[in-house]
Order: structure tokens, then sequence, then C-alpha cells
């Protein structure tokens, strides 16, 4: 077969070693799709364009290779659109390579061109990176600078455009590039004088704290982290992408559940060493009062991504550079260091230690009410009870995703997925099936709201046709919770003090009606059962497994109690500013 477009294509994914592409079938690409067959990489299909991107970016962030979706011209990138904005935010690395018309027809339109639109003007935004093949002659080049894009700063979104003419059209091939070649593939080396700086604030400071965002995840940095943050003993707080970073299994992690212990730990530190984090919203922009006063708090921040040192809060040393080779090359200089860490410190971690365990007690109140329809809170407490320590665990939903964050402890570092960044309800589905391509020996479940699930129940039929044991937990209040919540709190607050619930009909378009997911999912040749039971919840996630193929518990839980999900009113004071 003559080579084309897609065969260039195919050939630079192959040496980048990419191994699985996700996404739709479509006679636009097909030159590509071929030539990824012919090379072995593996096509995985869902039944939506949006799935496909949350499927490489659960992919990319597992695995620490580059995620590749696929998308076809007009109405396929339309669908794609939502996710490529998600998983954009969440900072995962995804190369999303689109189809468009044929070349002289579009960029600009022609006038009336069928399934066209500007799709580089509309990934622009929402992206890292956006552009269009204008000939098949630059084709190899762009897919270079692709890479490149891919590879350098913060992980994102990078998409290539290229017509359907140049992808089914006859090209000659080029002689295969190293990428070594062709851009950076060593890991940004930061610059040693600036570690031994670091390393001697930190020794030498009071209280020293570690601040671990999403780039410590994608750095693959866990047990460095880990082994700097027993050296100094420093208390270890990430930021919502970053949970994970470090098992919570340590006595030196605080969760970000773990609200008033986590500000303490952020005010009393006079320096704070933060590792690929920009210190955004849900990290209270760094500011006071979660924060102690900048003038004196001094702050050590590393980041691959230039851009992101002293963005939000004021720094007293910038490092740019991998945070991994960072916290290594930091480890042995706190280890041959002749500055032993002063008794005081110690004792001043296990106060806030202590502090955080009394914390903790509190919050478990919920798990003693046994009533069906059950509290929300047990389960994710079962599901950690019933499933393996490495299993990954994918939360979705409003109030949803606040029950599984409080009461989830993660045991083993990056196995919780989730849109911290965004809270897009819907994206765990693909996020789950992404997880199970990257590990399919490994379990994976998703315990996501009803309201969230509703978006994309189709891909249960995804899972089974591909083999993806995904156990997906359905919790059932039959009301967008957490809209409803707002609401009856802003019309009636001191009636939901006392009732914790208004009367029927009181909201506006809050409330949902049944459905019988466990129904739903045999009918797509899944495994499905209903509780509501808690007692009921770990025999029936048992036989799900046993199964051995996908499977969907309908969870009926109290509406009213789902409804007050701890933290809510730290949720909402997060989204205003700080001391203002």
């Amino acid at each position: 077969m003559a080579d084309n477009g897609g065969t260039i294509i195919a050939g630079v994914l192959a040496a980048e070693g990419v191994t699985k592409v996700f996404g739709i079938p479509d006679g636009t690409y097909l030159g590509l799709l071929n030539a990824l067959v012919d090379r072995d990489i593996s096509v995985v299909t869902p039944r939506h364009e949006t799935t496909a991107i949350h499927m490489a970016g659960a992919y990319a962030r597992l695995t620490g290779q580059l995620g590749v979706a696929i998308a076809s011209n007009g109405p396929g990138v339309a669908n794609a659109l939502p996710g490529i904005a998600v998983e954009n935010a969440e900072g995962n690395r995804i190369l999303v390579i689109t189809s468009s018309r044929r070349v002289g027809i579009t960029y600009p339109d022609r006038g009336g061109t069928y399934q066209y639109f500007d799709q580089v003007a509309a990934i622009k935004p929402i992206s890292k990176w956006s552009a269009s093949v204008p000939s098949a002659g630059r084709l190899p080049d762009l897919l270079r600078t692709a890479m490149r894009w891919c590879y350098q700063g913060r992980p994102g979104i990078v998409h290539l455009d290229v017509p359907e003419s140049i992808v089914n059209g006859k090209a000659k091939a080029p002689e295969t590039i190293s990428p070594d070649r062709t851009r950076r593939t060593v890991k940004l080396t930061p610059d040693p004088s600036l570690v031994d700086q670091a390393a001697v604030m930190l020794a030498n400071a009071v209280t020293p704290i570690i601040h671990a965002g999403g780039g410590v995840i994608h750095a693959r940095a866990h047990g460095p982290l880990q082994r700097v943050a027993e050296l100094l003993p420093a208390p270890v707080t990430t930021s919502w992408s970053g949970r994970g970073a470090m098992a919570e299994t340590s006595e030196l992690v605080w969760p970000i559940t773990a609200i008033e212990p986590t500000n303490e730990v952020r005010q009393v530190g006079d320096v704070v060493l933060v590792l690929g984090s920009r210190l955004g919203e849900t990290d209270w922009w760094g500011k006071q009062p979660n924060w102690r006063d900048p003038a004196v708090q001094k702050v050590i921040q590393v980041d691959v991504d230039e851009s992101s040192l002293g963005l939000n809060k004021p720094v007293d040393l910038a490092i740019v550079g991998d945070v991994g080779l960072f916290l290594d090359e930091l480890a042995k200089r706190l280890e041959s260091s002749s500055i032993e860490p002063p008794t005081a410190r110690r004792i001043e971690v296990e106060r806030l230690i202590e502090n955080r365990r009394k914390d903790a007690a509190k919050r478990s109140k919920s798990l003693e009410d046994t009533s069906a329809p059950m509290v929300t809170a047990h389960v994710p407490k079962v599901c950690q009870e019933v499933f393996a320590d490495d299993a990954i665990i994918i939360a979705d939903g409003c109030n949803t995703a606040v029950w599984v964050n409080f009461f989830h402890q993660i045991k083993v570092p990056n196995t919780m997925l989730s849109t911290p960044h965004f809270g897009m309800l819907g994206a765990g589905i693909g996020q789950a099936l992404g997880a199970a391509e990257a590990f399919p020996d490994r379990q994976v479940y998703c315990i996501i709201g009803d309201g969230a699930f509703g978006m994309h129940p189709q891909e249960i039929e995804t899972a089974v046709r591909n083999g993806n044991k995904v156990v997906y937990l359905v919790v059932s209040d039959q009301q967008w919770g957490m809209v409803k919540m707002t609401q009856s709190v802003a019309k009636a607050p001191v009636k939901m003090m006392i009732r914790k619930s208004l009367e029927p009909g009181a909201t506006v378009n809050s409330d949902l009606g049944e459905i019988g997911y466990d129904q739903l999912a045999r009918a797509m040749g899944a495994y499905g059962e209903r509780v509501s039971s808690p007692a009921d919840l770990t025999p029936a996630i048992e036989r799900s497994l046993d199964s051995g193929k996908c499977a969907v518990i309908h969870v009926d839980v109290d509406p009213v109690k789902h409804m007050w999900a701890p933290g809510l009113l730290h949720f909402k004071k997060m989204h205003q500013e700080p001391g203002g």
C-alpha cells in the first residue's frame, strides 16, 4: 500500500512509543487507522468522542506516557470539545489529532462547507497549542512541533488538525527521526546551586512544610517526596490535583479533607517547599488566613513551567526543573548535612499530627448511621475494605465526589482520579475506561453520582466490548444534590438548619426521575445489582468482581443526608477571595 499522510502520523507516534490511540473510526482518517494497525498501535473506541479524550487523559496520568486521541471533522471534533477543555485544565499530556475537510474548501471556509467549523480557532484557547497542516510537505515538521509542545512546560492538550485529503492522500513518508534529535527528551535538571540554597533554608527552618501539586505525580516523584519529608521531617499538604502524590498512610501527609488541620499546618510553617503547584483557588491562592503571612513565611517553588513560579504567591527561591530530580538532589544534600533536625521541630510535627487525628475522629461519626437508604459515606468506606490497596478509584459527581474524598484514604500513590480543576460531571466514566486500558490487571472502580452517570451511560457497552472490568457504583439520590442544597439554603436558611430539607417542589428543577442503573447495565451486557443497605454493599461488590466483566451497582442513598456532604461550608468559602 502506498504511503499517505496517515502513514507519516503513525510513524511519528510509533517512534514516540505510543501503543494506544483513543477515538471513533471515520473515513476522513482511514489512512491513519490502517497505518496504526500496521504498527500494532491499538485503537480503543468508545461511544462518544469526549469519552475518548478522558480515556487518553487517565491513561497519560496513570502511566506517564503520552495520551493520544483522534476525532473526525465537524461533529466529531464538536463532541470532543468538552473533554479537551477539561483535560487541558487538569494538566494531562494528550495529543489530539483531528481531521478536517479537504484542502481548498476550509481555512477559510469556502462558504457552506459540510461538517466544517474553525476547529483550530475553537481549540486554541482551551489547549496549549493548536494548528492546522496546510500541505503534506508540512506534516512531518508540524508533528515534531506538536511533540515539542507535548513535552515542554505544564502538560496539557496539544492539537494538530489534518485535512482528510492529506491524511488519506499520497505522501512519501520521510525517514524516521529519533525523538531525541527533534526535542529535549531528558528531564529538566534544576540548578545545583539553587538546590543547595533550598537545602540550607529547609534545614534551618523552625517548621518547614511541603505542598505537593499535580507536578509531583507527573514527575513520578512519590518516593523522593516521601524521602525528603521524612528527612526534614516536614508535614506534606497537597493540592486537589496533587492528592496521591504521597501515600496517605504516612503520618506526615495531611489529606485535603483535613481542612482545619491543613490550615493549621500552613499557618505555622515558616518555610514552604511548593512542588509542581501553582497555588490556585483550591489552594486558597496561598493567601491568609489559610496560609501564614508572606512577610514571615518563606517560599521555595519548584516547577518545570517557569510561568508558574511566583504566579499567585511571592517566592523567595524560584527553581525551574523536574521536581523528581530536584527532590533526589535535595535528599542527598540533607543526608550529607551535619545539621540534625531540631527536637523542637519533631515535637511540633507530633502536635500537628495529634490535632489531625482528633479532627479525623469527628468525621467518622457519619459511619455510625447504618440505616437504609444508606449514608453516602459508607460507599467509599466499604469499597476501600473490599478492593485492593492498589485499585484505581475514580470520583465523579458533586456531593458524591465530596463524600468520596472525605472517606477514602489513598494507600498507594497515584491511584485516585477525578477532575479537581474542572469538576466535570460524567468525565469519570471515561477516566475509568482509560484506567482499565492502562492497567488491565488492576482493579478499577468509579463512585459516581446518578446525575453524572446519566451523561454518558452508553459507555457501559464500551467497557463490555473492550473487556474493561470496571465496577461503577452509581450513588442514586434522584436529585441534583449540591444544586438542591444551594437553592434550599438560599431560599430558607433557618428552616434548612432546623429541618435539613424543604418541602417537595420548593426548589427549581433539582429533582430527577427513577432509572434502574443496574437494569440499564444488564441491557448492555454488564453485571448489575441494586442495594440500599451498607450490609448489602460488600457482597454486591464481591459478586461484581467475581462476574469477570464490567459491573454497575445501583446504590440508593438517603437524599437528605446526601445533600449534607462534609466540608460544604469550606467549599463555599473557597470560591470567595480569602481575607476578602
